[in-house]
């Protein structure tokens, strides 16, 4: 049965773009079930402290309120803090909404008052005075970094990379040095759709409960854990998503307290967040980069010392890779690194597109564009001649590295080699012209995934796996998996994603979902067309050709040529000859060459380089990114008009890192304040350059059974170093603070 590739790498139009454009797909808040009761949350204004009293009555006496609830009235929870971990493990004491009267953060909900209508909801939740006894708190970062610390190995996921060399010596007798303090302000996640959960209690009491999240399973078992319920009586869906990107990782409090809430009324419950609202959870932490780098006078890098702390709450320990990468990328015989956490009475920080690598890959890049210009190299040179072919933290071979073609590719697109090597030396009429360039990295990561194929009697192929779309195409590149593994038209396969209930799949996120779930499909279809051949094979109704080693199923039909001409039979027909109204087979996909484990001995990663140019106007500060070109090297691409989308997406994100993003804390109360699209600032479209994709040949038949390597984050990593390095480049003034912005 020769399987002939007819859709991986084409560029596919998303095959649920009409449902999402006509308004056929649905969200979270969508499904309406017959008395639904309407649920607002009441969120604390301090930072910490203590509940005194809650004043309800009056919000009682608004006419259709049903119940307000509280720490004092909600219904029985689990009592253990590790019946509230979920999937993504962050280490500590996760938070446990209306556990009890004590408050951990600003915004943190005290009540949630449910009504027949959301107006009445909303108007009571404004009726609710709560008292509060105040303690001291602390919201400030500069003050929190110096109580930053490392926690103990049995309260950390964090492995500490080993030195080489001895970088302190090495540094101090480098002939060229850089060092200085980089520093990437907090950003919040501001999708399209929030956080909203529609819990529907079924006739039997069982839960449906739909969930703005980005994997069901993590949220069935989360519910299931902390509000002892059995897996059986919760199903999660969230078969469409409207952006999540780290956001959705974690389960979010509106779903517990939605859940909490039709438990307790056993009645169908909904609960929305407001854009506000948003601002009350998981956020890019801030961070700060002590980074010095030596080097020879012909631009070789003697010595690389990283020390890296990000914020956390105080009753979780969030930490991320954010020193690592260019100990990863870089050759350099000295290198150490160290990282630490700094509390704050906040909610926990927590993934945000590209976590770790977003902040310490754009960071460190803004470093080694300052080494490159103190030794008076053309940056892209420098980075070529500290070039590493292998994973140089951990002196590990790399499964493939295609990063030297992406930047000669990228350079040669952008037409690099016409720039003028002095800093303020290009303009265009009164404003200033800078180019700059960086480097990326992601990880290339793979989950065990599980997926089923179905072929029913219409002659259908149905794919399921509780895989998450957050709109990143996997609807799409799933479709096209099956279509040449099992040898179907796209327009015969139907997709099933996002619900609890499918085939085992890990959350969406690290950008291993396509190369996980693509080959879990792969997997279970081509099983399901052994099961068919041979089935047909033993059938005594079949035609004796069938039984041919020569059968192969092309346009969803079986063919084969015969000493009397070519002959076919449609899969209706096939699926009616073995007996059976239905055929599917489930199959587990797992890591490395065809599965083996012993293939994750190698360093997987994805690689990209960047090249951006940048409009300065030198009276006003103001700065316009006009031309972005990201040449990314990542395995074999499934789809080239989903990827190239996510890496533009990722690059209008990186151009909000580096030019708007900043959320702004009043530390006296503890809160960010711009929580709202008038305040926070994002890339509009006026913002938002022409940006040129590139896709490097890459073949890695070890990194993924497909050969895939995931591109969802990898352009988040160092687009805004480039932009910044740009910046500097027009105007010959560094910036090492994240969003640079006017009279910054």
């Amino acid at each position: 049965m020769n399987v002939l590739p007819t859709s991986i790498g084409q560029p596919v139009s998303r095959i649920d773009g009409i449902a999402k454009v006509t308004g056929q797909a649905k969200y979270a808040a969508e499904p309406h079930p017959p008395g639904m009761l309407y649920g607002v949350i009441v969120n604390s204004p301090i930072a910490r402290g203590r509940i005194e009293t809650v004043h309800d009555a009056e919000a009682r006496q608004v006419v259709g309120v049903v119940e307000v609830m509280t720490h004092l009235n909600r219904p029985h929870t689990a009592l253990f803090e590790k019946s509230y971990m979920d999937g993504l493990g962050v280490p500590g004491a996760p938070y446990r909404p209306l556990h009890d009267g004590e408050i951990h953060f600003n915004g943190q909900p005290v009540a949630v008052v449910l009504a027949e209508t959301f107006e009445a909801a909303r108007e009571a939740a404004m009726l609710v005075r709560v008292d509060y006894e105040r303690w001291p708190h602390n919201a400030d970062f500069e003050v929190a970094l110096h109580q930053k610390y490392m926690p103990s190995k049995t309260r950390s996921n964090y492995v500490p990379p080993k030195p080489r060399g001895d970088a302190a010596a090495a540094y101090a007798m480098s002939t060229v040095q850089v060092e200085g303090r980089y520093h990437l302000a907090p950003e919040h996640h501001n999708p399209m759709e929030m956080h909203a959960t529609t819990v529907i209690v079924e006739d039997d009491g069982a839960l449906t409960v739909w969930d703005k999240t980005q994997g069901p399973q993590a949220v069935q078992a989360y519910l299931a854990s902390a509000l002892a319920l059995s897996k059986k009586q919760v199903r999660v869906r969230n078969p469409y998503v409207g952006g999540a990107f780290g956001s959705g990782l974690r389960a979010v409090y509106n779903v517990f307290l939605a859940t909490l809430a039709a438990k307790m009324l056993k009645r169908s419950v909904r609960v929305t967040l407001t854009r506000p609202q948003m601002f009350t959870h998981t956020f890019r932490p801030e961070a700060v980069m002590d980074i010095a780098l030596g080097a020879s006078r012909d631009g070789t890098l003697q010595s690389m010392i990283v020390e890296g702390v990000t914020d956390t709450s105080r009753f979780e320990h969030n930490m991320e890779n954010i020193v690592i990468w260019g100990l990863i990328n870089y050759r350099c015989p000295n290198a150490t690194a160290d990282y630490k956490v700094a509390p704050r009475d906040t909610y926990t920080s927590s993934d945000m597109r590209a976590p770790g690598a977003a902040t310490g890959v754009n960071l460190l890049e803004m470093a080694i564009d300052e080494m490159a210009h103190a030794c008076a190299m053309d940056p892209l040179a420098f980075r070529l001649h500290n070039y590493s072919d292998i994973d140089a933290m951990h002196d590990m071979p790399l499964t493939s590295k295609a990063l030297r073609e992406a930047m000669a590719q990228g350079a040669q697109h952008f037409g690099w080699y016409d720039r003028s090597m002095a800093p303020g030396s290009m303009r265009d009429g009164r404003e200033l012209i800078g180019w700059g360039m960086a480097t990326g990295i992601w990880d290339a990561m793979f989950s065990p995934t599980s997926a089923r194929a179905r072929l029913g009697q219409d002659g259908r192929l149905h794919i399921a796996t509780a895989a998450s779309d957050i709109g990143t195409g996997t609807y799409t590149i799933l479709a096209q998996t099956a279509a040449d593994a099992f040898g179907m038209p796209l327009e015969r396969i139907d997709i099933e994603l996002g619900d609890s209930s499918l085939p085992q799949c890990p959350t969406e996120g690290g950008s291993w979902t396509a190369a996980s779930a693509g080959a879990a499909v792969w997997l279970a279809c081509l099983s399901l067309r052994r099961k068919l051949i041979d089935m047909l094979a033993r059938s005594n109704n079949a035609p004796a050709w069938v039984k041919q080693d020569t059968v192969t199923l092309e346009g969803g039909i079986l063919h084969d040529m015969t000493e009397n001409g070519p002959v076919s039979l449609s899969l209706p027909d096939a699926l009616s000859l073995t007996g059976h109204d239905m055929l599917e087979a489930e199959e587990t996909a797992k890591p490395g060459l065809r599965g083996k484990i012993s293939q994750m001995r190698k360093a997987r990663f994805t690689h990209s380089a960047v090249f951006c140019e940048v409009r300065v106007d030198p009276e006003l500060g103001t700065v316009r990114v006009t031309r972005l070109v990201n040449a990314v090297a990542a395995g074999r691409i499934m789809n080239p008009k989903t990827a190239a989308s996510q890496i533009r997406g990722a690059m209008v994100m990186a151009t909000g890192m580096a030019l708007h993003e900043d959320s702004l804390m009043d530390e006296r109360v503890g809160r960010f304040m711009n929580h709202n699209f008038a305040e926070y600032h994002i890339p509009a479209h006026a913002d938002v350059p022409d940006m040129d994709v590139l896709f490097v040949n890459e073949h890695d038949d070890e990194v993924s059974p497909l050969g895939v390597k995931g591109v969802g984050e990898i352009g988040m990593c160092g687009t805004a170093a480039a932009i910044a390095n740009a910046i500097f480049h027009a105007t010959g003034r560094r910036y090492r603070n994240l969003p640079i912005t006017p009279g910054g």
